[in-house]
């Protein structure tokens, strides 16, 4: 006897439908086909433990698994379900009608309870695009997963459920308003707490409108990672399409926690100076987003950049070109989206004092050379502004009344990237000055000819490259 289930395999931000199919024979082996990892190979153990614990026992019978396409790779856990649903319906325990309307995808613990699977959320839209009647998922993805409208979503917490559910059990599908989920931006940080600095916000205040990149360079304790936090408190609110996107990425990396639906907030990742250049860019044996992928239409910042290792901070030169990143190894090519504003901070010298006005720098003239020679021209090239930043006096830091709160600043934020989306509204893939082409460039933004005469002094002056003219 012959029975098929549905699941999906993600690859990259998109699922492709598995289809699993199981053959009953005469025999006591097992067969399992079609690419599995070591994950999938395990499945029979954890699926003959699931059904003796829930009253039901594995065929004494020669059963051969395919998982179809048999050139797709197929990881981890989630194909549990699919196949221990087959299996059953090869058994004349299931109800083999119903199973080519729903697509199933979960682990299975030892005892049916159905665990988490990372991905629900692009599966949730592949079944929505083949049209299926419905998706079962886990009980911990039902948020995730039932934010794709137009698709019966139903969250099971066991495995006897589902096998109810299919033999025409009732079970209540899940929908959830995405209209709902979008608020007012809350953050415990706000520029209102920073004293001083005005000329850094005002390049933070620049940077957010555009989406521009940003550096600042000065000693320690002057405000850098204070200011560089408070960044997303003045960002404009996710889109849906970009919280889709967003929600995707984090949810292909199993970063979702089970109470989240879509993310609402824009990301901000601030990775550790010891990060190796797959955790930052992606990739891995099991095909994973970096950190610039779960930095997308958010902030990615990098404190102390002098400290990462170079060739790590050299993989950063065609992200921040392109907007995406491509990873190519022997078994696979995915592609990740990776827009995201990239924040950094750095000390002038070794001991952090070089051009600080209350300390005398301990360095040489080698060492501070050695130092700035840790950040290569190229990535320098691709940050678009560059600011100094300077000890608040203790003036300034007495103070009793407040700075001016992120709300005011995220408003004129927020008007900014309106005359921006006016501009760009015929360009679907452009949403702010920093995605702009050279081309649009000189469109939208040429300069008078006090902007001629300043662009050229500083051409000469700084020795600034075509990309940086730009």
């Amino acid at each position: 006897m012959l029975v098929k289930t549905y699941c999906a395999a993600v690859n990259g931000l998109e699922a492709k439908v598995v289809t699993v199919e199981v053959n009953k024979s005469r025999g006591v082996m097992f067969h399992l086909t079609g690419l599995p990892d070591n994950a999938v190979r395990e499945s029979r153990d954890h699926i003959a433990a699931a059904l003796e614990n829930n009253g039901y026992r594995f065929p004494v019978a020669e059963i051969t698994v395919n998982m179809a396409p048999a050139d797709l790779r197929k990881e981890g856990s989630g194909y549990d379900l699919p196949m221990a649903i087959a299996i059953l319906a090869c058994d004349e325990k299931v109800n083999s009608e119903r199973l080519a309307d729903y697509m199933l995808i979960g682990e299975l613990g030892l005892d049916g309870h159905l665990q988490p699977i990372k991905g629900a959320l692009p599966i949730a839209i592949r079944a929505r695009a083949e049209k299926y009647k419905g998706l079962i998922v886990p009980k911990s993805n039902i948020r995730e997963a039932a934010v794709v409208n137009n698709i019966a979503v139903y969250g099971m917490e066991t495995l006897a459920e589902v096998i109810n559910f299919l033999n025409g059990g009732e079970a209540e599908a899940e929908n959830i308003d995405t209209r709902k989920i979008f608020y007012e931006q809350q953050s415990n940080f706000d520029f209102a707490d920073v004293r001083g600095q005005q000329s850094v916000k005002r390049a933070m205040e620049v940077a957010a409108a555009g989406g521009h990149n940003l550096i600042m360079i000065g000693p320690p304790g002057s405000g850098k990672s204070m200011l560089a936090k408070r960044l997303p408190s003045i960002l404009p609110p996710l889109s849906l399409s970009e919280s889709l996107e967003t929600t995707q990425i984090h949810s292909i990396a199993g970063k979702l926690s089970s109470d989240t639906s879509l993310i609402s907030q824009r990301p901000f990742r601030s990775p550790h100076h010891t990060i190796s250049q797959v955790a930052l860019v992606g990739g891995g044996a099991n095909p994973q987003p970096g950190e610039i992928s779960l930095a997308h239409n958010g902030v990615l910042f990098c404190d102390e950049l002098p400290e990462f290792n170079r060739s790590v901070l050299e993989v950063l030169r065609q992200p921040l070109e392109d907007r995406k990143i491509t990873i190519s190894r022997a078994k696979y090519t995915i592609e990740y989206p990776c827009s995201f504003m990239f924040v950094a901070s750095m000390n002038s010298c070794p001991c952090g004092y070089y051009g600080d006005p209350t300390h005398t720098c301990a360095c040489t003239p080698g060492q501070i050379q050695r130092y700035m020679n840790k950040i290569s021209g190229p990535l320098l090239d691709r940050i678009d502004i560059q600011c100094e930043i300077q000890p608040v006096p203790f003036e300034e830091i007495s103070k009793a009344e407040p700075g001016e709160p992120s709300e005011a600043i995220r408003k004129r934020v927020i008007a900014a990237r309106k005359i921006q989306e006016e501009r760009f509204k015929s360009m679907p893939k452009i949403h702010c000055n920093a995605q702009m082409t050279e081309r649009m460039i000189h469109q939208y933004a040429t300069p008078d000819e006090a902007g001629i005469n300043l662009l050229r002094t500083a051409m000469s002056r700084l020795n600034l490259s075509a990309r940086a003219y730009n």
